[in-house]
């Protein structure tokens, strides 16, 4: 079976609702002033999976994400999670966004960050408790900041900030988590601190959807792939669908920039 032919065997498997899903999309088009940024999206992730979402500038991954949580209207279309509507799984799911989409200058501390993923379970008008105080310091100490608990957020290095991104969503203890592009110009340190955190959630049964640029370590990272350009070019296995020609396909001429990427695969 050529590369083609295991790509469409792959999505067309995939696309198929389950029970065990933990994400469902039909026909999802979002637009910007009535140009479409993603268009006619059907994607199925199962249980249980780390998802790389990839695909070239401009390709609608971060847009696909925020589509999914209700952070911007669609155009058409409809997301589960979890065979619910989001508004009904709210609690379900965690959301760490890009550090970029951040003011880090907002006076609050790195323990002040976390204890925002636990104001769902609180209520916006009460004061964090000793409980929520304790899981939030617990979700620090697994990602390695545990003594920057009382350090203002724009004192942390651009790692620090993000690993305190990741503590806040880890503190809702949610089911899926949608996570954009978290390995963006963080140090090695970090890098290896969020690899050891994703396996962890998956680990325990969790699903996370990671939006990834680095093709060299999606093999490594991630067992299912969103390949996306507009439109889903490809989805499933990361072993099935991560392949030359699907790249192709995805990044077009773009591709020539990706050339490690290429030889690894050649040699895989």
């Amino acid at each position: 079976m050529n590369a083609a032919s295991k790509s469409e065997e792959a999505k067309v498997v995939s696309s198929e609702p389950s029970v065990t899903d933990a994400l469902s999309v039909r026909d999802l088009t979002v637009a910007y002033h009535r140009k479409p940024v993603i268009w006619d999206i059907d994607l199925t992730i199962p249980r249980g999976k780390l998802v790389a979402i990839i695909g070239p500038n401009g390709a609608g991954k971060s847009t696909l994400i925020k589509a999914c949580l209700d952070l911007i209207a669609r155009s058409s279309g409809e997301v589960k999670v979890f065979d619910s509507l989001y508004s009904k799984a709210r609690k379900r799911v965690g959301y760490v966004p890009q550090r970029e989409s951040v003011d880090w200058d907002f006076p609050v501390s790195a323990l002040d960050v976390v204890a925002m993923g636990i104001y769902g379970e609180l209520g916006w008008f009460r004061r964090v408790n000793k409980r929520a105080r304790s899981l939030a310091l617990q979700a620090l100490d697994r990602v390695g900041l545990a003594d920057y608990a009382e350090r203002q957020i724009s004192q942390l290095s651009g790692g620090q900030q993000q690993r305190t991104f990741l503590a806040r969503a880890l503190v809702q203890d949610a089911d899926i988590y949608f996570m954009d592009e978290p390995f963006a110009a963080v140090d090695a340190a970090t890098e290896r601190a969020i690899v050891e955190l994703l396996k962890d959630l998956q680990s325990r049964g969790k699903t996370c959807l990671v939006v990834h640029h680095d093709l060299a370590t999606v093999t490594e990272y991630f067992d299912w792939s969103v390949l996306l350009n507009m439109r889903v070019v490809a989805q499933g296995p990361t072993e099935t669908v991560f392949t030359q020609e699907n790249l192709r396909k995805t990044y077009g001429a773009k591709l020539s920039l990706l050339s490690e990427a290429a030889e690894k695969l050649m040699l895989g």
